[in-house]
C-alpha cells in the first residue's frame, strides 16, 4: 500500500478499530476490527500460521481508475488489490489465508421501476476477487435484506457475524 492509496487504516498495538465504508486494515497490531454492513461487502483474511489478518469494507464493486491516481478502498477491486499487496509484502500468499465474505444486502427499494442491485453486484465482485486471488473461502453470509455486524479478533483470527433485523419494507 502506498501513500496515494485511500482508505488504509493503521492500528496502534491493542487498538480496537471500527472500519467505515471504504476502509481496510491489514496486520497484527490491532486487537479487534469491527464493521457494520448494508449493501456493502466485507472480506476478512486470516493466516493462522503467521497470525496476520485483515478486513476490507467496500461500497461499490469497481471503477476504472484514472491513470496516475491512487487506489481507493471504496471499490472492491482496489480494496482487495491493496490487501493482496500487503500480504505479499509480509511474505505470505493468498492461499495461506482463510477468507470470509459478508454483506451485500438489498437495502435500496425499487426507484421508479429501476433496481440498482448494488449489494448483488458487490457480492459478485467479492466472489470473483476471492477466486481470482486464490483465497481459501471459509464462511459466507451474503444477500437478503438484513444488515450485518462483523468483528474479527487478531489474537486468534476468530470472526463473528451477526445479522440484524430485515430492512425490507412491506
Amino acid at each position: 500500500m502506498n501513500a496515494a492509496d485511500v482508505g488504509v487504516v493503521v492500528a496502534h498495538p491493542g487498538q480496537h478499530l471500527h472500519l467505515l465504508a471504504g476502509q481496510l486494515y491489514f496486520g497484527n497490531t490491532a486487537a479487534r476490527v469491527h464493521t457494520l454492513l448494508g449493501s456493502c461487502v466485507a472480506v476478512t483474511l486470516w493466516n493462522p500460521t503467521r497470525r496476520l489478518g485483515g478486513m476490507c469494507h467496500f461500497l461499490l464493486p469497481s471503477r476504472h481508475r484514472p491513470p496516475g491516481s491512487g487506489r481507493d478502498g471504496r471499490f472492491g477491486n482496489e480494496s482487495l488489490e491493496m490487501l493482496v499487496e500487503a500480504l505479499l509484502k509480509a511474505g505470505t500468499r493468498p492461499q495461506d489465508y482463510q477468507v470470509n465474505l459478508y454483506g451485500g444486502a438489498d437495502t435500496l427499494p425499487d426507484m421508479n421501476g429501476h433496481k440498482f442491485n448494488v449489494g448483488e453486484r458487490n457480492i459478485e465482485q467479492g466472489w470473483t476477487l476471492i477466486d481470482h486471488y486464490g483465497f481459501v473461502l471459509q464462511d459466507v453470509d451474503v444477500g437478503d435484506h438484513v444488515p450485518r455486524n462483523v468483528s474479527m479478533t487478531f489474537h486468534d483470527g476468530q470472526v463473528q457475524m451477526r445479522r440484524g433485523k430485515s430492512m425490507k419494507t412491506r
